[in-house]
């Protein structure tokens, strides 16, 4: 079954790690952060609010509509006198217009089926000039073919049938800029990313965040049992004592508000 975002088990599922220097650095390619306002929209344990206030930020605004995620967030947070977190929805946050230079929207619209209602509500946020940051993956992005850094791709070797919901809720790369132009924005670039997920020091530990089901929503779509399987499949094609560097393969898309 899907992930429940509302439930007190899977509070900390978005929190439990750092956003990767990988990350960080594509990010400053793109844009400028220093005492730049951002909002990160859909922010779930923090951990990307925290990365854009040690990027300089002048303020961040988190924002979800889960208090399980938020209340993981603000205590991620919590020593950040420049982070604030609020309880709202995507598609109306009912914030103040034209307040942020950036808004980042990250692993958020695979769970949307309305674009157009999310990235009028970015616009109508951004100041002019301000940049939106849109983070997911396109049905090319997860349906790379698994190894040992790209641990996502053996979840569709072992259980075909995860492909078809996957690919129902990815959006292609021009869908999401055909909707981005709709309501309004311009000089739409795309930008792809290796970003690290995490660092493990044995398969052990990767069995058990896996196990865990951590921070991947699709694993939710299988039982227990199945994800026993999945993880002794992966096993298999991992080295023993081997240090083991996660990445997953997202694209980025960065538009301006004229």
């Amino acid at each position: 079954m899907p992930i429940d975002f509302h439930n007190e088990d899977n509070r900390s599922t978005y929190s439990s790690r750092e956003a990767d220097i990988s990350w960080t650095k594509k990010i400053l390619k793109i844009c400028e952060v220093k005492d730049k306002k951002v909002l990160d929209m859909g922010c779930g344990g923090g951990i990307y609010s925290k990365a854009f206030a040690h990027m300089g930020a002048a303020s961040v605004t988190g924002i979800d509509f889960s208090q399980q995620l938020l209340s993981s967030a603000r205590e991620n947070c919590k020593s950040y006198a420049n982070i604030h977190f609020y309880l709202g929805d995507v598609l109306n946050t009912r914030l103040e217009e034209k307040q942020y230079d950036i808004i980042l929207s990250r692993a958020v619209i695979h769970h949307l089926s309305d674009l157009n209602s999310c990235f009028s509500e970015i616009f109508r946020l951004l100041k002019p000039d301000g940049i939106c940051l849109i983070q997911d993956r396109t049905p090319e992005d997860c349906l790379l073919e698994g190894s040992p850094t790209h641990i996502r791709g053996y979840f569709f070797a072992k259980y075909p049938s995860l492909i078809n919901k996957e690919i129902s809720r990815r959006y292609t790369s021009n869908v999401v800029t055909q909707a981005l132009q709709t309501v309004g924005f311009d000089d739409i670039e795309e930008h792809y990313l290796w970003e690290t997920r995490k660092k493990y020091t044995s398969k052990e530990e990767l069995t058990a965040d896996l196990l865990n089901r951590t921070g991947r929503s699709i694993l939710h779509e299988l039982n227990d049992k199945q994800l026993k399987a999945l993880v002794e499949y992966i096993q298999l094609h991992l080295n023993n004592n081997e240090e083991i560097i996660e990445k997953d393969r997202w694209t980025i898309w960065k538009a301006i508000k004229m």
